[in-house]
């Protein structure tokens, strides 16, 4: 099972992973992104989740 982080001091606050996978990542109150589940549930596939972050903010493990 692969884990997860975001790069803060690279992410943009797009949300593209918020409505890719709304399990593991969610937008804080200063609009960047954040991981409430390092454990990525099956139905998420965070390779291609991160290939769409636009600032490749997304680090899989």
């Amino acid at each position: 099972m692969a884990k997860v982080k975001i790069d803060e001091n690279a992410c943009v606050g797009c949300g593209l992973c918020v409505n890719a996978c709304p399990e593991v990542f969610e937008l804080g109150d200063d609009g960047i992104a954040k991981v409430k589940n390092s454990q990525v549930p099956e139905g998420c596939d965070m390779n291609e989740t991160a290939s769409q972050c636009p600032v490749n903010a997304i680090i899989v493990e």
